[in-house]
């Protein structure tokens, strides 16, 4: 029986350049013998307005055709349902797509993947600010990070990586270390001036700053990373190794694992999958299982 696919399109992916995939995905979706059907809204709420009632009519998988901020929005839609998520990672980030081993940079391989229709269950994870709730992937960040999230995104020129380096220069201009404090599963409390927190349930963001490097969405649990109050020559020389994880051999670095894992700041912007959740505090769970990906 030909699956039902429902395409998920960002129309924004990779400044637009990424529609010119589109018809060719699609064409390889239909000639592997899927009925394919495509979304795309006029913005984030009403794509995910589209999303939540095409799931609703119980395709046989939602498939998001861009980058982490599309998946995130797809991971609302899907999530605690019977309907699979698939994934054709052609955004400028794809961080998401990685950690589950998907074919990054090769739109025709992750159709076919997308055409086995062979699914595994994975965590998300569940974040609660004072502005609401959503679900996430990938990663959380708190911190100096949110803050180079936030202008990167503001940022028209250059792509992919080179983005978020350049967010990295300019915002270490000003930014200063924010008093912290870390409750771990209600017990392990953490307060100290930090730099960043993140909150992994994946282990890059940020197109392969692999900021919780052993995090695994499969393990129920949460890997938190706090940087404490680097100066700004210190950081410069740990930042590097985020694209390989072994800034957490630093000192000044402490990893933990929790299920749940309350962040508390004033003020500090809050992002999750790249997308802006709100500003803390904010409270992490771990959902073990919840999510079915095509991978």
């Amino acid at each position: 029986m030909s699956p039902r696919l429902a395409l998920l399109v960002n129309p924004a992916a990779r400044g637009g350049r990424a529609l010119r995939l589109l018809e060719p995905v699609v064409r390889r979706l239909r000639m592997g013998g899927a009925d394919v059907s495509v979304i795309a809204g006029a913005d984030p709420a009403d794509a995910l307005e589209r999303a939540c009632a095409c799931v609703a009519e119980r395709p046989d998988a939602l498939v998001a055709f861009g980058g982490d901020g599309l998946v995130h929005l797809a991971v609302q839609a899907v999530t605690g349902t019977d309907v699979p998520l698939g994934i054709i990672p052609v955004g400028t980030g794809n961080d998401v797509a990685a950690a589950l081993g998907l074919p990054c940079g090769d739109p025709m391989a992750a159709a076919r993947t997308v055409l086995r229709m062979r699914t595994r269950p994975v965590d998300v994870a569940r974040a609660v600010t004072g502005q609401g709730e959503e679900l996430f992937a990938s990663v959380l960040c708190c911190g100096f990070d949110a803050r180079v999230n936030e202008r990167a995104n503001r940022l028209t020129w250059p792509s992919g990586r080179a983005r978020y380096v350049r967010a990295v220069v300019e915002e270490l201009r000003a930014f200063r270390p924010v008093p912290f404090r870390v409750t771990l599963d209600g017990e392990e409390v953490l307060e100290r001036d930090a730099v960043l927190v993140a909150v992994g349930n994946t282990r890059s963001y940020g197109g392969g700053m692999r900021i919780c490097p052993d995090a695994r969405p499969d393990d129920g649990l949460l890997d938190v990373v706090v940087a404490g109050a680097l100066g700004v020559g210190e950081f410069l020389r740990v930042f590097p190794g985020v694209y390989r994880g072994t800034h957490v051999a630093h000192p000044s670095v402490t990893v933990r694992r929790a299920r749940h894992v309350r962040l508390e700041a004033d003020g500090v912007p809050v992002y999750a999958d790249g997308e802006r959740l709100g500003s803390g505090p904010v409270t992490c769970a771990a959902v073990p299982g919840e999510l079915q990906v095509i991978a």
